[in-house]
């Protein structure tokens, strides 16, 4: 079967076709037939050498994918064959908190991700696909969804009624918005782009901001809330955003930090979480039950992602250098078959 793999190397995707042999599965093994595969900005970093925990040798990229099961071992007990089935971002991370030990291996990076043909994988790695997405479109699950799902109702503890901040217009912030509009929240959206944010409040967007026009948005958001600030900010920028974000944040409430695509610096005065009794929550994916939970809500609530732009199997090299530029609006998907 064909396949991609990731050598990865400074400034450089590294990434290459190649011919793999699978072996039969055994034990509690799935095979699966990859339909679509999701893209994130971990993907990048990762063919860039950017990543922490990316495996030495050459590994299958990409951590989101979903096909169907064509094959099992004899011990398979939660799937048959022709069910449709989507990757957990974390191999061994099922529930309960993370640790060194069940957040060690990741799809695509730690070990063997979805960017191929066919694949296998053990059974607890894989959750049922909803039954109205598509393959395209059930791809972009296993981690913008869940981390966004994580971040606004695990740690940051959302119900309806209250006040979320999202930056940007990328896969992660639009699957917030999606999700954050079903549970009733109040959402606020950033953006450099005027065409996207007006699509973001076509999504349902409360308010807006562009903070080309606006530097410091953090004065917007807080007359947006009449002074209060938001419940959750999900911070994405790092670097040059953080602080406003936090500014942007009430009394008691939560900057989520989901990603840094400026990096990090040291702009954080303690002295400003503690006077206000703010809180920073680093956002790791999430495990498998919280895939679980998403699939059960996106159901229940007939949630379609918004996919930007897909891909052919053989236009990956594209797929990565589109992500790249930034222009999205949601998700980017590479269809395998």
């Amino acid at each position: 079967m064909q396949t991609y793999l990731i050598k990865t190397e400074p400034h450089s995707t590294g990434l290459g076709q190649a011919q793999r042999k699978l072996d039969a599965p055994v034990g509690h093994e799935v095979h699966v037939r990859v339909h679509a595969v999701a893209l994130n900005f971990r993907d990048l970093m990762l063919a860039e050498g950017q990543y922490r925990g990316a495996h030495d040798s050459p590994v299958i990229p990409c951590s989101d994918g979903a096909g169907e099961v064509i094959a099992i071992g004899p011990q398979v007990t939660r799937f048959k064959v022709g069910d449709r089935v989507v990757s957990a971002f974390f191999a061994d991370w099922i529930s309960g908190a993370p640790t060194p030990q069940n957040t060690a291996n990741t799809l695509g990076g730690a070990v063997d991700g979805l960017l191929a043909q066919e694949v296998v994988l053990h059974e607890q790695t894989l959750v049922a696909i909803p039954a109205h997405l598509s393959w395209i479109e059930a791809a972009t699950l296993p981690c913008a969804a869940v981390t966004a799902w994580n971040a606004l109702f695990v740690e940051g503890r959302l119900k309806a009624g209250d006040n979320v901040l999202l930056l940007g217009t990328g896969g992660v912030s639009i699957w917030a918005l999606q999700l954050a509009k079903a549970a009733g929240v109040h959402v606020i959206m950033t953006s450099s782009s005027d065409e996207k944010l007006q699509r973001a409040r076509s999504l349902g967007a409360n308010a807006t901001v562009n903070y080309k026009h606006t530097p410091e948005w953090q004065d917007e958001v807080l007359r947006l809330t009449k002074g209060r600030g938001v419940d959750l900010v999900l911070e994405v920028g790092g670097q040059g955003t953080l602080t406003r974000s936090v500014a942007s944040a009430r009394m008691g409430g939560t900057v989520a930090i989901i990603g840094g695509v400026s990096g990090f610096g040291g702009e954080i005065d303690p002295v400003t979480l503690i006077g206000s009794a703010k809180r920073i929550a680093g956002i790791l994916v999430g495990s498998r039950d919280m895939l679980e939970a998403l699939s059960s809500f996106v159901s229940e609530n007939a949630i379609h992602p918004v996919i930007d732009r897909v891909f052919s199997f053989d236009q990956a090299h594209e797929a990565y250098a589109y992500l790249k530029s930034g222009s999205h609006f949601g998700k980017v998907v590479i269809e395998v078959q």
